[in-house]
C-alpha cells in the first residue's frame, strides 16, 4: 500500500435501459447487455481502451458455461486482450463489490484506471434440472458401453425432463426475499399505506428526472429510457393491488411496492485522481469510504444497512445530516422504511438520526427504475455522482441491502 494512497475518482458511468424481464431484452444474453454498456462507456466518454488496466464485473444469475464473464466482456468490446478481468457475485451488492474491488486495485497502485459494473438478464437464467434428474443425466453421460448407457437411459423418467426454474429464495431459510420482508414489515409495524407512499415517490421522482436519467443510458434496440417508470402512478392505484407474498389480510407487500424483475447492465469508469488530471477529466465525485455488514437472517434479512451505515459514518467522522443526498436501494418499500426507522431509533448500532425525505432517492429508486441485481450498484453510483455535480453537493450516501442478510454502504464526496 502506498504511503499516500491516491484518491479514487468516479469519472463517468453509463448503462443500458432497465426493462421488465421477459420483454424487449429477452433475447439478449448477459454478455450482450454487459458488452453494450462497457463499449458505450468507452465510446461516449472517449476513453482509450488501451488505457484501461482492469475490468471488474458482476453477475448474480451466473451461467456456468461462462465462469468468468468479465474476461469475455473484454473479448467482446474494444478493450485489448491485455486488460485484466475478473467476475464478482454477492447478490444485490454485487455492483458495489465490483466498484470497491477496483477502488482497492487503484489505491494499492496495481491500476490507474478501470471499469466496474454488473449485469443481470433475468430473462435468461441458467436452466437446471432437479438434483435427482441431474444425477441421472450425469450418470448417463459418464456411462461406458452400449449396455451401460441403455441401463442409464431406462432409469430416466418423464419428470426428469422438466427443468427446475431458479427461485429467489434464501438457501439458509427457504423463504423468498418478499416473505422475509413481510416478516420485517410486521416486526417493525410498517403499514401498507407507508410502503405505497415510498413506491409512489419513487415513480414520481424518476419521472421528473427522466431527462437526467436518459443522459446515463446507452440506447439499445431503439430504447433510450427505462421502461418500468410509471409517470401515471397514483396512491389510489397502488392501494388496489393485492399482496403477493402473504395473501392473508395481514399481507402488505404488492407488485407495486416491490422492485420488479429487471434486465439491464451498468458500467462505471474509475481513475486515480492523478490519472484523471493527466487526461483532463473532471471527476464527478470521489469515493470517501465504504463498509460492508452481515447479520443473522432471523434478525431481518434486509436489515443489514442498519448496521453498515452507522459504522461507516462513525469511521468517517460524519453525520447522517451531513449527507446532501441519500441513495437507498429500494428492494421493497417496507425494507426502506424499516431501515430508516432503525437509523432513527437505533437498533444494533446507535441511532444516527432521520433522513430528510427530500434528500432520499431524488431521481427515483429501484421500485420505479428497476433492479437488475448486479447492475443496481453501478446505476446508483453513476446517478448519485452526477446529481452531486449538478447540485454542487459535498457528500452523498449509498445504502444497499442484499440477500444473505448483508449490506453495503458508501460515501461519495466532492
Amino acid at each position: 500500500m502506498p504511503d499516500n494512497p491516491p484518491r479514487v475518482a468516479i469519472v463517468a458511468g453509463l448503462r443500458t435501459p432497465f426493462v421488465k424481464a421477459g420483454t424487449v431484452f429477452r433475447r439478449h444474453s448477459p454478455l450482450k447487455l454487459a458488452s453494450h454498456a462497457v463499449a458505450g462507456l468507452l465510446d461516449r466518454h472517449q476513453v482509450d481502451p488501451a488505457g484501461i488496466d482492469e475490468l471488474v464485473y458482476g453477475i448474480v444469475l451466473c451461467d456456468p458455461r461462462i465462469p468468468n464473464l468479465a474476461r469475455e466482456i473484454v473479448f467482446n468490446t474494444p478493450l485489448p486482450a491485455g486488460v485484466r478481468a475478473h467476475t464478482v457475485s454477492n447478490n444485490c451488492i454485487t455492483g458495489i463489490h465490483a466498484v470497491t474491488a477496483l477502488h482497492d486495485a487503484i489505491v494499492s497502485g496495481r491500476a490507474e484506471a478501470g471499469i466496474a459494473g454488473g449485469v443481470e438478464s433475468m430473462s435468461n437464467p441458467a436452466v437446471l434440472f432437479r438434483p435427482r434428474a441431474a444425477r441421472r443425466f450425469l450418470d448417463f453421460a459418464m456411462a461406458r458401453g452400449l449396455g451401460a448407457r441403455l441401463k442409464r437411459a431406462l432409469a430416466l423418467r418423464p419428470g426428469d425432463f422438466l427443468p427446475a426454474m431458479p427461485q429467489i429464495a434464501e438457501p439458509s431459510t427457504g423463504l423468498s426475499m418478499g416473505e422475509h420482508t413481510e416478516l420485517i414489515a410486521k416486526e417493525w409495524k410498517i403499514a401498507r399505506a407507508e410502503q405505497d407512499r415510498i413506491a409512489y415517490a419513487s415513480h414520481m421522482n424518476a419521472a421528473a428526472a427522466a431527462g437526467r436519467l436518459r443522459d446515463e443510458i446507452h440506447p439499445l434496440d431503439g430504447i433510450d429510457r427505462d421502461l418500468l417508470v410509471r409517470p401515471d402512478a397514483s396512491l389510489e392505484r397502488l392501494a388496489q393491488l393485492k399482496p403477493v407474498f402473504d395473501r392473508s389480510p395481514a399481507g402488505t407487500l404488492t407488485a407495486g411496492n416491490s422492485s420488479p424483475l429487471t434486465d439491464g447492465a451498468s458500467a462505471v469508469l474509475l481513475m486515480s485522481e492523478e490519472r484523471a488530471r493527466r487526461e483532463g477529466r473532471e471527476p464527478l465525485a470521489f469515493i470517501r469510504d465504504f463498509e460492508y455488514a452481515a447479520i443473522d437472517p432471523r434478525d431481518g434479512l434486509l436489515m443489514a444497512p442498519a448496521v453498515a451505515v452507522p459504522r461507516l459514518l462513525a469511521r468517517a467522522g460524519l453525520r447522517l445530516a451531513d449527507m446532501d443526498i441519500v441513495e437507498m436501494h429500494e428492494a421493497f418499500g417496507a425494507q426502506v422504511l424499516a431501515n430508516l426507522a432503525a437509523w432513527e431509533r437505533g437498533w444494533k448500532e446507535p441511532a444516527i438520526g432521520m433522513v430528510d425525505r427530500a434528500r432520499l432517492n431524488p431521481l427515483g429508486g429501484s421500485i420505479a427504475v428497476g433492479h437488475p441485481f448486479s447492475a443496481t450498484g453501478g446505476r446508483i453510483v453513476t446517478s448519485l455522482a452526477n446529481e452531486m455535480r449538478r447540485r454542487g453537493a459535498r457528500y452523498g450516501l449509498i445504502s444497499i441491502c442484499a440477500a444473505g442478510a448483508m449490506a453495503a454502504a458508501m460515501i461519495l464526496e466532492r
